[in-house]
């Protein structure tokens, strides 16, 4: 199977941040301008998370993902605030191919189910935030009593048709992904699983694709550490299965 780099774009009021741990956010740019430019680059999706929706208690910011949208061919996953399956389908309408569900999966696991009924479980992405074994939600504020890899498997047998797994301890330190956690996730579950927080180099992304279907990558691009096709050197050197 091709492995996939996905970027990353986590919008807090109409801008795309960065920042380490879901802490200490700093500005860095528009999200169609930086979606349009990593397009360019090779990306093979594009991942827009309005990270303050939820714990704010709104909906996603539409316009700015539909703005996004239509500047993509590449797939589109949005996420951030999405509560219902009324959400849902206005996210879909707004370009998205795809739609992220963290903190109201947990509280309603049966809106995967009706999501998966309604639109495919092909478009239903499972987000997970994860820290210590458990799953947090409200953009990382909110610990839980759930184990992260029984909750991917939940999720799973609730119609989710993708795992978007993020290591909280790892986002934004550059100190590689948070293998062990990915691969038990992955051996745990039938579909794909996205890697995400920890990348530091090429390399780190390449190690974690022995164990995911897909890496994301956000802060190393944005702040120019390496680029898209630099990352897929380093995976077609592990001999591992990339898109050009």
């Amino acid at each position: 199977m091709m492995r996939r780099i996905v970027v990353c774009l986590d919008v807090d009021g109409g801008r795309v941040v960065k920042g380490v741990q879901f802490q200490s956010l700093r500005d860095i740019g528009d999200p169609a301008e930086l979606a349009a430019r990593y397009e360019s680059e090779g990306a093979d999706e594009i991942v827009f998370l309005d990270i303050s929706a939820s714990a704010e208690g709104r909906a996603t910011l539409l316009d700015t993902a539909r703005r996004t949208a239509e500047q993509l061919f590449v797939p589109l996953t949005i996420g951030g605030g999405i509560r219902s399956v009324e959400d849902i389908a206005r996210t879909l309408r707004s370009g998205a191919d795809k739609v992220s569900i963290n903190t109201a999966a947990v509280l309603n696991p049966g809106l995967l189910t009706e999501a998966a009924e309604q639109f495919g479980s092909q478009c239903v992405v499972a987000s997970i935030d994860a820290k210590d074994g458990y799953v947090y939600t409200h953009g990382g504020r909110a610990k839980t009593s759930l184990n992260a890899i029984e909750w991917a498997r939940t999720c799973v047998e609730h119609g989710a048709g993708e795992i978007l797994l993020t290591s909280i301890d790892r986002d934004g330190a550059r100190t590689g992904y948070d293998r062990e956690l990915t691969n038990a996730v992955a051996q745990a579950v039938t579909v794909p699983v996205v890697a995400s927080g920890g990348a530091g180099t090429p390399e780190d992304v390449a190690a974690v694709l022995e164990d995911a279907d897909a890496a994301l990558v956000a802060g190393i691009v944005h702040d120019h550490v390496t680029t898209i096709a630099d990352i897929k050197a380093a995976v077609t050197r592990a001999g591992i299965p990339c898109r050009p």
